[in-house]
């Protein structure tokens, strides 16, 4: 980075122009890595958006969209005013298109850095946007594109209320966009409806007899499938320049590339719009539903993924329009009356048994978003909606994680690669939290299953595994603790146990946080039963909280969940905890500096122990004091109700 960065402020043009690109580059692919370098890159990138060279000035907006995308308001604050300022000085003033679209760009994603930090600019941005949101030229359409995204992201980052007043005509300018032989306006337009559907939900619902027909109709063009080769006569027969044959050269790939990008789009758009409409949505549901069934059998990997991830968006309506927007269920209740209306339990169990399918698709993506799909079904509508799929679901749950299902057993050489490909990360991280929603879905029920299962998950565990698989298979035996609770009984000693130290021993602060939850959570599902083990378990934690909590957000989070297990160890018998040794160093590390979920765990152990006049919370008062003041106070994270109690208590503190 030092070397990007001295040759980001070099003499010639080239060489910045040069750096500014592997600047963007670093920004977009080492996320969230570059962004320790915040304090570095803005000021360097901001400085050169006065650069005298034009192809410059586009390459730092590039920059700064990648870098302020991931960005989180408070890295943003400091240089927002005059970032803004600068940006639309820029698209007032330049004629480069390519600077224009870059800087609009760039705004997006300092709204989107901001959320309603940005609120004092949306007025002067939006009137910039809509001047460019009616663009005639057909040449200059992707600026008006990229306006409508702009809008979009700004919609989001402050929210309904800031950007009602915009929404009508916004709306408007994008619908009249549809009505251009344009393709790539028209994805940009279907970003938009995505976006505002969703932060505008119900007052969207009025564009909903004009707009779903249309996406409909996309969903029905043909965008390209693989075709029989038609051997060729005459004289030039023999001659062809095809990549797209197979072996044989009796087939090939004809493709519409651009309305497959609009077809994605449009399923997008679809999915929150179903997610975000509630019952306004549940009329189009006749039509909608059997077209995206038909969308998933696509041959393109990118429309059966993007299929995944609307499917779960048809429940929705019906949950809003029949269960007042949630079904009651409880967990692994199947045997009493279901919660689930006729109409909810026939739409979940069409969009499951698609889905079903698509766990077993040949591509990873698509896989990795239908498991992220049916938990977010089976956790909307409970275990009777589970129950027709629950076999063929562990089926396929199982083959995905012993590395047999279909898309871990192709031919492709990038398979070879598994263990070092990020996207596989990514992808069997959705099926072990589908595990964990299984488990939090069908309770008692899975016990059975864990002799099963458990060989499976430790296999991500051993130390030979890449740290993502670690964390990631110990993240998920925290979650089948968490849900199982006693029913873990039998695997304790053999399983969860040694697990566990091994994590809390790991180099890696990421394998250690997860290893923390589940000792926590397994302590306090286990009861008195675990407390033999307690010596060991506070061993290692007590060495979690040597970490220096400072160095990164990962390392405060791993204190943080040192914290919780320590709690949780505390509640599940307290006798068992030496308390003079370890609640003056449990207490040094609040408040929770990273991880405000487990607020609630910390603070209820605090609480009971005073509650109980336990004599070593006492005897901590003057400590205790002073967490609960930082945990009150107006700047902490802590959630307001949970802020209330730590303040009565304080009074009776004294």
């Amino acid at each position: 980075m030092p070397m990007v960065l001295q040759a980001a402020q070099d003499p010639s043009a080239t060489v910045r122009e040069c750096a500014c690109f592997a600047l963007g580059q670093i920004s977009e692919h080492c996320q969230p890595e570059i962004l320790s370098y915040s304090d570095q890159v803005l000021p360097i990138a901001f400085r050169l958006l006065d650069d005298s060279t034009v192809a410059v000035q586009a390459t730092s907006c590039y920059v700064l969209e990648m870098f302020c995308e991931r960005l989180e308001p408070d890295d943003v604050r400091p240089l927002l005013d005059p970032l803004v300022r600068k940006l639309a000085q820029m698209l007032e003033t330049t004629t480069k298109r390519s600077v224009q679209e870059m800087s609009v760009a760039a705004l997006a994603a300092t709204a989107v850095a901001a959320e309603e930090d940005f609120a004092p600019y949306v007025d002067g941005v939006a009137n910039l946007m809509s001047k460019m949101m009616v663009i005639k030229d057909e040449k200059l359409f992707s600026l008006r594109g990229r306006a409508l995204e702009c809008m979009g992201h700004m919609a989001i980052a402050v929210g309904k209320d800031n950007f009602r007043p915009y929404f009508t005509q916004t709306m408007q300018c994008a619908c009249e966009g549809l009505t251009f032989d344009n393709t790539e306006l028209h994805e940009f337009a279907y970003a938009l409806f995505a976006n505002l559907a969703k932060v505008m939900e119900s007052e969207f619902s009025p564009a909903l007899d004009e707009l779903v027909p249309h996406l409909l109709a996309v969903l029905e063009q043909d965008e390209g499938c693989l075709e029989k080769q038609v051997e060729a006569q005459g004289e030039f027969g023999g001659l062809d320049d095809s990549d797209d044959e197979d072996e044989d050269g009796n087939y090939v790939i004809q493709v519409r590339t651009a309305l497959l990008e609009a077809k994605k789009g449009a399923i997008t758009a679809i999915g929150e719009i179903g997610a975000h409409c509630g019952a306004a949505f549940v009329p189009f549901l006749e039509k909608t539903v059997p077209l995206l069934q038909k969308a998933a059998s696509n041959w393109h990997p990118l429309i059966k993924a993007q299929v995944a991830e609307a499917l779960p968006s048809m429940v929705l309506p019906l949950v809003a329009a029949e269960h007042d927007g949630s079904v009651e269920w409880k967990k692994g209740d199947i045997s009493g009356p279901s919660p689930l209306t006729p109409s909810t339990a026939a739409i979940a169990n069409v969009v499951l048994k698609e889905l079903m399918g698509l766990l077993k698709d040949d591509d990873k993506e698509t896989v990795g978003k239908a498991a992220e799909a049916v938990q977010n079904v089976i956790e909307s509508c409970g275990p009777h909606a589970l129950a027709p799929v629950a076999n063929e679901c562990l089926e396929a749950v199982h083959a995905l994680l012993t590395k047999s299902a279909p898309c871990q057993t192709s031919e492709d050489v990038e398979d070879y690669y598994d263990d070092e490909d990020d996207d596989h990360d990514s992808f069997m991280t959705s099926v072990c939290d589908l595990v964990g929603a299984i488990c939090r879905v069908m309770g008692h029920h899975f016990v059975q299953y864990l002799p099963t299962f458990l060989p499976a998950i430790c296999s991500f565990v051993k130390s030979s595994r890449p740290t993502s698989d670690r964390a990631m298979g110990m993240g998920c035996l925290g979650e089948i603790a968490q849900e199982l609770g006693d029913g873990i009984r039998d695997h304790w000693k053999g399983v969860f146990l040694p697990a566990i130290l091994a994590g809390i021993a790991d180099p890696d602060h990421n394998v250690k946080r997860n290893a923390a939850f589940c000792a926590g959570v397994s302590c306090e599902g286990l009861g008195e039963s675990a407390t033999v083990d307690y010596v060991s378990i506070l061993q290692g934690i007590g060495q979690m909280f040597g970490i220096d909590e400072t160095a990164s957000d990962t390392s405060a989070a791993a204190v943080d969940n040192a914290s919780a297990c320590v709690a949780r160890m505390i509640m599940a018998s307290p006798n068992n905890v030496p308390m003079p040794q370890v609640l003056p160093v449990f207490l040094s590390k609040l408040p929770l500096k990273n991880d405000m979920s487990e607020n609630e765990t910390i603070f209820k152990c605090l609480l009971g122990l005073l509650q109980m006049n336990n004599p070593d919370a006492i005897a901590q008062k003057a400590e205790i004091k002073r967490v609960f003041t930082e945990a009150s106070s107006e700047g902490s994270k802590v959630d307001d109700e949970l802020k209330q109690k730590l303040r009565m208590s304080l009074l009776t503190l004294g």
